[in-house]
């Protein structure tokens, strides 16, 4: 901590301050340097100090919406923080961290109050600079709220064409975490409780956003609506058409009530709704607690698996094409069902589960999976889940992975 005179600085940051200001505050300012990551100041935090940007360069982030980490902005040398809650007396309205290491010059509300009173060029500046913020703040959260889905593809781009760029990419995985947690923040954060039946689900994406997505919820006329569906492409387009299928499905599953209605709807809506060159692998099926019988379509998807309890194991079929793609060629669906017996274990996941591969480049295949899933059959769903995700991450090792990880399990009890 040393004392600290950088007029230069001072006169960059508050422009047109006259010079008994300029003198007070290298008077009282004090150098400090952080390192990278570190948190300035927390939003909701009690405000003590006004912040100085010597060098370096940190993000300004601020929780909206559910979105713990919303980035309004990167300041570098010359710009400041804090003034605003160290004016209204309130708590911290963002959270500054550094993204490199940051030297910053330190003034005290106390200090700061005396510069305020003293010069009226300071508090133009301060004042301006708030009006600026507090506009600029309102105009970006409007803005994403309104065009979130948006902002997912134009996160993704603008981070791959930034990679020569070390602060600009920094500033945008931050934004592509936000996009992730969007994303995620679609799938279901709870599992129907339905006696005589356990259901539980793994979702791990090969990147930041995916293309994958599931759902198991209740309907309304008692059944339970299970999905797992994977996009064709991976990244920013891949999770906006993500969205659409997983609407249309939403939408359709309550105005259809056989699988394969359904089916067809969603691929017709894909079809009217985007222009992408992508198409959709889903299974889709309905589960009736009463009569434990399961109906369901297979769009081009991965056939699931059932288990019994004595071990026995076999691959669910049905015939029937991917959604969203070739208008001239209408996919015709085949339904089919079965009865889930007590002890019975269904496995319903994406390809990313069986084409894992490890460094060797061998996937970890539908032979590998059925005899996991046989081995932890007696087990309740949730550790099923987890026993075929850690089993396939064994496998992976340390390979990249280049597909999203899903699966759905269903445990009759």
């Amino acid at each position: 901590m040393t004392r600290t005179g950088h007029t230069d600085v001072i006169h960059r940051a508050f422009k047109g301050l006259d010079d008994p200001a300029v003198d007070m505050l290298r008077h009282f300012a004090v150098k400090k340097t952080y390192p990278a990551n570190h948190v300035l100041c927390d939003e909701g935090q009690v405000a003590e100090a006004l912040f100085v940007i010597v060098s370096g360069r940190v993000v300004i982030s601020r929780n909206i919406e559910g979105d713990d980490d919303f980035v309004l902005g990167v300041l570098g040398p010359g710009g400041f923080f804090g003034e605003m809650a160290l004016l209204t007396g309130e708590a911290r309205a963002a959270t500054v961290t550094t993204i490199m290491e940051t030297d910053v010059l330190e003034i005290t509300k106390e200090q700061f109050e005396e510069v305020f009173s003293a010069s009226p060029a300071m508090a133009r500046t301060i004042l301006q600079t708030l009006a600026h913020t507090i506009t600029e703040t309102d105009r970006r959260a409007i803005e994403d709220l309104e065009s979130r889905n948006e902002e997912l593809a134009r996160a993704y781009a603008e981070l791959e064409a930034a990679q020569a760029d070390r602060i600009e990419r920094a500033a945008l995985e931050a934004q592509l975490e936000v996009a992730a947690k969007a994303q995620r923040s679609l799938l279901p954060v709870q599992l129907p409780t339905i006696p005589g039946f356990q259901f539980a689900a793994q979702f791990e994406p090969a990147r930041h956003i995916g293309g994958d997505f599931y759902d198991v919820k209740q309907i309304t006329d008692g059944c339970i609506s299970i999905l797992v569906a994977d996009i064709s492409d991976k990244g920013a387009h891949a999770a906006l058409f993500m969205a659409v299928a997983r609407a249309l499905f939403l939408s359709e599953q309550h105005h259809c009530s056989d699988p394969a209605d359904v089916a067809l709807a969603v691929h017709r809506g894909l079809l009217e709704a985007s222009n992408y060159d992508m198409f959709v692998t889903a299974l889709y099926g309905l589960l009736d607690p009463k009569t434990r019988s399961f109906r369901y379509v297979r769009a081009g998807h991965d056939e699931p698996i059932r288990i019994r309890q004595n071990g026995d194991a076999e691959f669910l079929g049905g015939r029937g094409r991917f959604l969203g793609l070739w208008p001239e060629f209408e996919p015709v669906f085949e339904e089919r069902q079965i009865t889930l017996e007590a002890g019975d274990c269904l496995v319903i996941y994406s390809d990313g589960v069986t084409d894992m591969r490890n460094p060797s480049g061998e996937a970890f295949g539908r032979e590998r999976l059925k005899q996991v899933v046989r081995g932890v059959r007696l087990y309740d769903a949730e550790r099923i889940a987890k026993s075929i995700h850690s089993g396939v991450q064994r496998h992976r090792d340390h390979a990249e992975a280049f597909d999203d990880f899903t699966l759905v399990v269903v445990r009759a009890e």
